[in-house]
């Protein structure tokens, strides 16, 4: 089996911050290597969104081309997601040769099956600077919920995909007038009435797959029909239309976009022998999975689907982990109202470990979240300095300093797999890699540090310290049960903590991989074929979990209010 995990492209029109890595990002990236440490074949692929109405805004207002506009944001954004430690296989651009060959591709094929039409489209134009104002080029008040800076292709508010000519009280984005009227233009449509029932049939095979109330929210949409969308515009930054009479249209974003995810792959494997439809997009045993927000639900579950199941280019999505928002403080991510907290200051004050952990604590999977920085310090300094960081601290220098020269001894670490102590590990870790695979991430990183306080009460219970004055034997046995605990969580981490991770395992002899995924995967037994005649420790632990300061975080959470 293999597994095709995507990530939302990130629009390379301003930072990433802590909504987006905790809602897409952070998820995709764990659920990636859980993949991979579990022998499994597993690529992530995203990149930078780069077309689009609010990109040639923003560009203009910096007085900047459009593409070293969007370059400067796609180097920003991977560089803050090497810094957080989240890998992709491939991440791309959508203003590439390469994304701009396969979606002419997909174009022409969807326009040959006549899933793509001509039609007259009612479009808002200002009077005054003479502009059509497609998407946000406009903004007015929302004819669903009322609110007041609703866009000409989206509420921010309630979702609704808008019809702009429906806007209330439109004003123009070029020049701030209001003086706006409908106009007639031809644009080309992606005819999703057509497909109808095809989808439906395909969707219906993803109940009990997707989350319930995905699920739920797509049916509503698509049960009774399924509304066409126009796929072009009259813009100046984007793909040509390939047709003869479509000189000076551009294809519009949320067309080309998805289809990022196929040219990105198709790029990661040009020089492979692999092939990036017959081997991944197209290969009925590889598991297509999105990770996206809840506002690109419908592209997701409803547009892209559609146009790889009507065209054959690509197989539809199987997995769709659509998670709610992050908020700050309770309320949304600002940078233009400073309510907004830099990432790349933030990483480098308090360090990718500290962050992921928090971050995962907050993925929204089932409701929104809130970033709090009182929030960050009582997790960091009550569960991962408190738990995980002063056991492996306390439990491994206890080990180094008493069995630095002669080691301990095989057997004593053996006794460990014929106690309730390894039948309760094994129960464990199977309880944590099933939530895993049911990307239950938030709920398995709660499980891995559950193992944690266990290994903490064992290592305390077994007070070694007072132990090794009258039964060196028993202390050495408790010392050797306990190093086994920091062993398989410096494993299972992997995925959350990498950097933790890899120091924990550092003071470990090398292990054979293949021993370290059976051990991931709840065979801890493998860990008989690991241990020699006596053990040592590599070298002398040391503090690996750095708590928060308070006074640091007063001030942080004073700059918010």
């Amino acid at each position: 089996m293999r597994h095709l995990i995507t990530s939302a492209l990130p629009y390379a029109n301003g930072p990433i911050h802590f909504g987006h890595i905790a809602g897409v990002y952070l998820p995709a990236d764990i659920y990636t290597k859980h993949k991979k440490l579990s022998g499994q074949k597993a690529i992530h692929i995203s990149g930078s969104d780069e077309h689009g109405v609010a990109i040639m805004q923003n560009a203009k207002k910096a007085k900047k081309e459009y593409k070293p506009y969007v370059d400067k944001w796609h180097k920003e954004h991977k560089d803050l997601f090497d810094l957080y430690n989240i890998h992709f296989d491939f991440f791309g651009q959508t203003s590439t040769e390469y994304h701009k060959e396969e979606v002419i591709e997909w174009f022409k094929v969807l326009h040959e099956k006549e899933y793509i039409e001509k039609r007259a489209n009612d479009q808002l134009q200002c009077q005054d600077c003479h502009n059509y104002l497609p998407d946000r080029f406009v903004e007015g008040t929302c004819y669903e919920c009322g609110y007041e800076e609703a866009r000409g292709d989206e509420c921010p508010n309630c979702g609704t995909w808008i019809d702009a000519v429906k806007l209330k009280d439109p004003v123009c984005k070029f020049c701030n007038s209001k003086n706006i009227e409908v106009k007639s233009v031809d644009q080309w449509y992606l005819v999703l009435s057509k497909f109808h029932k095809e989808f439906r049939d395909w969707f219906k095979t993803n109940e009990g797959q997707w989350k319930k109330s995905v699920y739920a929210f797509v049916d509503s949409l698509s049960k009774e029909n399924m509304v066409d969308r126009a796929i072009t515009r009259d813009l100046d930054w984007g793909i040509d239309v390939p047709l003869t009479e479509a000189v000076g249209k551009k294809l519009y974003v949320w067309f080309d976009a998805p289809i990022g995810y196929v040219s990105n792959t198709k790029e990661l494997f040009k020089d492979s022998d692999e092939d990036y439809l017959k081997d991944w997009w197209q290969n009925d045993e590889a598991v297509i999975t999105n990770f996206i927000g809840k506002d690109n639900i419908i592209f997701h579950s409803i547009i892209f689907p559609m146009m790889c199941l009507a065209s054959g280019k690509a197989n539809a999505v199987k997995s769709l982990p659509a998670n709610q928002y992050v908020n700050l403080e309770g309320k949304q991510f600002s940078k233009s109202k400073g309510h907004y907290v830099d990432a790349f200051k933030a990483i480098h004050e308090f360090g990718s470990d500290n962050l992921r952990y928090y971050l995962t604590t907050l993925i929204p999977e089932s409701n929104d979240s809130s970033f709090t920085w009182a929030g960050f310090e009582a997790k960091i300094n009550n569960e991962l300095a408190n738990n995980i960081g002063n056991f492996i601290n306390r439990s491994l220098t206890f080990f180094f300093k008493n069995w630095k020269e002669t080691g301990i001894s095989k057997d004593k670490f053996l006794t460990f797999f014929d106690t309730d102590l390894a039948k309760d590990m094994k129960e464990h870790i199977k309880s944590y890699y099933s939530l895993m695979e049911e990307v239950q991430i938030k709920r398995s990183l709660e499980s891995l540090m559950a193992l944690g306080q266990k290994a903490n009460t064992f290592f305390s219970d077994g007070e070694p310290w007072a132990l090794i004055k009258t039964d060196m034997d028993a202390c050495s046995e408790v010392i050797a049960h306990s190093s086994i605990y920091a062993l398989v969580l410096g494993i299972l981490f992997e995925p959350f903590l990498p950097n933790l991770a890899s120091k924990i395992q550092a003071y470990f002899p090398d292990m054979d991989e293949s021993i370290k995924r059976q051990i991931y995967q709840g065979n801890i037994d493998a860990l008989k074929d690991y241990y020699q005649d006596s053990v040592n420790l590599v070298k002398k632990p040391k503090g690996l979990v750095k708590k928060v300061d308070n006074d640091r975080i007063v001030e942080l959470s004073n700059e918010l209010k």
